[in-house]
């Protein structure tokens, strides 16, 4: 239901970093009149109740206003076009708001752990009322919303925003719910330091939200590989040519949702006519901006068919590989020989997680195989680490 409402707001906004802005702004407009409300109630009763975890609570919803207003911002700044400063335009403002957005949800979190802490050391009586515990009970049910709200978008539009803004309002509304439960536990036992205490407990939760959603921005932020199933499908895509043999060295760069370049090797055979392949490669990277958004520049790699020698050789090097580390891989192999000796030249695949090994020990290791196969063999080889 609120879905469709959100889709046929959106659907005469044009092309999909439009439809993508104004999804942001919606979500942000929402949010900053929803926590400007709850901040005022909050703060009225923070101040009749003398709570201060209620009071801490209302200045998080002030604080999660700003949040909004940030979400605005990126969403209009990373839709703006490309220019000479920005030749792949400013797509990763979304990442650096929803940056900023959780250094405002650490910031709350110390100011309410430093209030709290007060309270601990200094407590105060609070002042109840069943009319506080609803209306704050009512407001917690109102972050709930919102956070299904905006995660109903995130859905929709993959926003990072969204995400991070749906777990603040998640973690307001065990903040506020935590607040019911002090006053109750307060007027029944007559702890003064509950308050303090909840508060406390409150600040620990708020922080570690913010911890995880930078843990979410880091990776597209700072460079992260693709998913195991969008190669999947990039590889489906350019082997589905008879004319290519396989793929390597697959790159993707991230500037931002709906911005990625992406570059790859393609082997093909060695004697396949240019002029034929050139359109073949054309038409493949036109396929991949199509079906996925990504601007795809595919570098031709020629590879011998039908020579024995070289297979034999290529299938001893497939072997040897295999028996240094099964889950290495090779590509780019050629073979020159020569009266003396044979020279193998390839690129040796190692996995981005292998870092216990150097890659001179590595390639120690496979030369090392080689010479206990056939001593007139020299490898001549690079290590490199996969990007996927």
């Amino acid at each position: 239901m609120l879905k469709n409402i959100l889709e046929k707001s959106v659907a005469g906004c044009g092309d999909e970093h439009k439809k993508r802005e104004q999804y942001g702004v919606i979500a942000g407009g929402v949010g900053i009149v929803c926590n400007v409300i709850l901040c005022v109630f909050k703060f009225v009763i923070g101040y009749l109740t003398g709570s201060v975890a209620i009071t801490a609570d209302a200045v998080n919803n002030l604080s999660d206003a700003g949040s909004n207003v940030v979400s605005v911002a990126g969403a209009k700044l990373s839709n703006k076009p490309v220019d000479k400063e920005h030749p792949f335009g400013h797509g990763r403002m979304e990442y650096i708001s929803a940056l900023v957005v959780a250094f405002l949800i650490f910031l709350m979190g110390f100011e309410l752990a430093k209030d709290s802490l007060d309270k601990i050391i200094n407590p105060t009586e609070t002042n109840f009322s069943i009319v506080y515990v609803i209306i704050l009970s009512v407001a917690a049910g109102a972050k709930l919303w919102l956070g299904h709200f905006n995660n109903v978008i995130y859905k929709i539009t993959g926003n990072i925003n969204m995400k991070a803004v749906r777990k603040d309002c998640i973690n307001d509304a065990i903040s506020t719910a935590a607040t019911v439960v002090a006053l109750i536990v307060g007027e029944v036992t007559g702890l003064k330091f509950i308050d303090g205490a909840m508060g406390m407990a409150v600040s620990v939760i708020i922080v570690l939200a913010g911890v995880g959603i930078v843990r979410d921005i880091l990776g597209p932020l700072l460079g992260q590989p693709p998913s195991r199933e969008e190669v999947e499908e990039l590889e489906k895509i350019i082997i589905a040519d008879e004319n290519i043999i396989g793929i390597h060295d697959l790159i993707v760069h991230d500037y931002g949702p709906g911005r990625r370049i992406a570059s790859v090797h393609a082997e093909v055979p060695s004697d396949v006519d240019l002029i034929e392949i050139h359109d073949v490669i054309d038409n493949i990277e036109v396929q991949i901006l199509e079906q996925m958004g990504i601007l795809m520049c595919i570098h031709i790699d020629p590879i011998v068919l039908g020579d024995e020698t070289v297979n034999r050789y290529k299938e001893m090097t497939r072997e040897v590989i295999a028996e240094v580390n099964e889950k290495y891989g090779f590509h780019d192999f050629r073979m020159v020989q020569g009266p003396t000796h044979t020279n193998l030249l390839f690129d040796l695949v190692v996995p981005a997680e292998e870092r216990t090994t150097s890659d001179r020990e590595i390639l120690a290791q496979v030369k090392a195989r080689f010479k206990e196969k056939d001593d007139t063999i020299n490898i001549v080889a690079r290590v490199e680490h996969s990007y996927v």
